[in-house]
């Protein structure tokens, strides 16, 4: 299939699925869609077993494009300038230390946690995985894809708990952020398993996790500032410009990115910061000073609502060779590294507030809504499907991993979080 081919039929999927959330299920939704997506990859599983000529082409479509390359390159990025630009940026700006210090350090926390956990799990010979050959390294890869929160999952389930304006910004800065770091964390152990740990200098690591981020950080903040000043040339008075100027400017930052081995997350979330702010005006709507026109603003909600639908359809398309090739044993450690994943996200948010607390207010309930709010999604998945063949046997078990604790967190902490006192 083309193409063009397979974007019918994934936007007409995404269509249908939309209606059955909006009329029947009346969920949240990417809760909703998340739970269509499950019901679509089982039914396939079940007409497969019945007809396997039609899993067979169902796999073959999967495998007829990237889902990490799709995901990273072209879906992400907009995804995340499309959160960017719904942030209240008045008040990201008066927290951004708070913002930056709870996604730097729960990341890297999470990382360490959730990896040295799965290491030390797989050396015991109670559960029969010493042979996957999954070194320590692999294992901190697993924790650094888990890590980072779906910040279109968050914002889309956080706007409908009415907080107060500072903790809905704080857990929508946090989410943003957190993409950034956690992928830049991913790509340079995934550059240590390269090159192989011998070969791998403590300088070389921080220099590529400073390449990684002070280059996308300044790439964003240049191409934000150069945005910004466009479209306050143009004053709202040609919108359709407007949306021209958002889509080149983001497709730019990936691109440059992608070439000088920048992080490409971490500028289009500064871009679409800069973009969402415009310092000259007096103007305020909704606490946000806006540059940009309504109609932009709409288009890019339009955007993210239709490339998340996509999303949840192909995470559910995905599974289906991971469902093929899993061990029993493989339920019993997914519900280990669950507890674990929730754990070390609690303390890896419990600990920056404590700290911060000494001279800043928090809500009493800051630390369990950030905890809980902490949903997996799409990105999780991209970067375990993007891991090197060389892990080899492992890899199958990472993967299950994953798509299992997207599952728990989107599913069970996504319905429950409104349940949390505020």
């Amino acid at each position: 299939m083309n193409f063009l081919e397979i974007t019918t039929i994934l936007l007409l999927l995404a269509s249908f699925f939309s209606i059955i959330n909006l009329r029947l299920l009346k969920l949240p939704q990417t809760i909703g869609l998340m739970i269509l997506a499950i019901c679509l990859s089982i039914i396939v599983l079940i007409i497969g077993l019945v007809f396997p000529e039609f899993l067979e082409i169902v796999t073959t479509l999967t495998k007829s494009f990237d889902f990490s390359v799709l995901l990273l390159d072209v879906m992400l990025p907009f995804l995340l300038f499309a959160g960017a630009i719904s942030v209240n940026v008045h008040e990201l700006l008066k927290d951004k230390v708070t913002i930056l210090f709870l996604a730097s350090f729960g990341v890297v926390f999470s990382t360490f946690a959730v990896g040295s956990g799965l290491f030390w799990l797989i050396e015991q010979p109670v559960f029969g995985l010493n042979e996957l050959g999954l070194t320590y390294v692999d294992c901190l890869l697993f924790g650094s894809l888990i890590a980072p929160t779906d910040p279109i999952a968050v914002l889309s389930i956080v706007k409908k708990m009415n907080l107060s304006p500072v903790t809905e910004t704080r857990i929508a800065g946090e989410s943003l952020f957190n993409d950034g770091i956690g992928v830049v964390i991913f790509l340079t152990l995934l550059k240590v398993k390269m090159m192989g740990v011998e070969n791998v200098t403590p300088e070389g690591v921080s220099m590529l996790f400073v390449q990684e981020v002070a280059g996308g950080v300044i790439l964003g903040c240049i191409l934000g500032y150069l945005g910004l000043k466009l479209v306050r040339y143009i004053e709202n008075e040609f919108v359709e410009l407007e949306v021209l100027i958002t889509l080149s400017l983001v497709l730019l930052v990936s691109i440059i990115s992608s070439k000088f081995h920048f992080s490409g997350p971490l500028g289009v979330v500064m871009m679409g910061l800069f973009l969402n702010v415009n310092i000259d005006s007096d103007k305020i709507e909704d606490g946000v000073q806006k540059a940009m026109g309504e109609y932009v603003y709409k288009f890019w909600h339009l955007l993210d609502e239709t490339l998340n639908a996509i999303l949840f359809i192909l995470i559910g398309l995905e599974i289906i060779p991971i469902f093929q090739n899993f061990e029993p044993v493989y339920i019993l450690i997914s519900i280990l590294i669950i507890i674990l994943v929730v754990v070390s996200r609690g303390i890896g948010v419990s600990i920056p507030i404590r700290i911060l607390s000494i001279y800043k207010t928090f809500e009493k309930s800051t630390s369990l809504i950030i905890t809980w709010g902490g949903l997996r999604g799409g990105l999780s998945i991209a970067l375990a499907l993007n891991l090197p063949e060389q892990i080899g046997e492992g890899k199958n078990l990472i993967l299950f991993l994953t798509y299992m604790v997207v599952l728990f967190t989107i599913l069970f902490q996504g319905l429950t979080l409104n349940k949390i006192p505020k």
